[in-house]
């Protein structure tokens, strides 16, 4: 008899030791899958990409050179041309810093792409006028041409219709800022100027991170 019960005894125990560690187990699991998600959570955090601010400053020269080869955007060619050239530019200064994040030079070429097709469907969807809400419909169309031609760099469709959405939506308001700020719109500039611009770039840092992670593998 008291050998049975040590037997028991010995199995009892045996049982809790593996409750315990059961337990244990299920315990730092859940944790593990918390601290990934957490790290995860902050890799995609709205916090500034402070260094983005820099593409801003290469907006402006690109529509002057624009604006001095083709001239006005006030058809269909020089909106085409000067869009491109001016896409070029912006498209180049983003790639500056997105290559250290596995972006290919295609990028410079989508921007361009973009810009030129979308601003000669903007320009003409509100007949070349230059009063705030032309440049605001104007702006959005443009924008979601260059958001289509980036995003399909992004590598999926989610990604490809937020990037273009959010493009869309900050060049309009590059445009309405860019009027308030009292710039000479009647010029029939390619793109909006510096304090549209700072402001398109501000917000950009914010979710660049999002759609643009840090990566040592190219994106084609």
């Amino acid at each position: 008899m008291p050998n049975f019960l040590s037997t028991v005894k010995i199995l009892d125990d045996r049982v809790i030791e593996l409750e315990e560690s059961r337990r244990l187990m299920t315990t730092v699991e859940p944790t593990a899958g918390v601290t990934h998600t957490t790290e995860h959570q902050t890799r995609v955090s709205f916090r500034p990409w402070y260094k983005w601010l820099l593409t801003a400053l290469a907006v402006p020269p690109a529509g002057y050179i624009a604006h001095g080869v083709v001239g006005r955007v006030d058809s269909v060619s020089p909106a085409l041309l000067g869009g491109a050239i001016t896409g070029a530019g912006i498209g180049a200064a983003q790639w500056a810093l997105l290559r250290r994040r596995g972006v290919s030079l295609i990028w410079v070429a989508a921007t361009a792409v973009g810009l030129g097709v979308g601003l000669a469907a903007g320009a003409a969807v509100v007949s070349y006028r230059t009063d705030v809400t032309s440049l605001f419909v104007m702006g959005a169309i443009s924008g979601l041409a260059v958001g289509l031609a980036q995003g399909a760099m992004l590598g999926s469709s989610k990604g490809l219709l937020l990037w273009a959405s959010a493009t869309a939506l900050l060049w309009a308001v590059a445009w309405t800022i860019t009027v308030a700020w009292g710039i000479e719109v009647e010029e029939q500039w390619m793109v909006f100027g510096i304090s549209g611009a700072l402001f398109f770039a501000a917000v950009q840092s914010t979710f660049i991170d999002a759609f643009v992670p840090v990566s040592p593998k190219p994106r084609t």
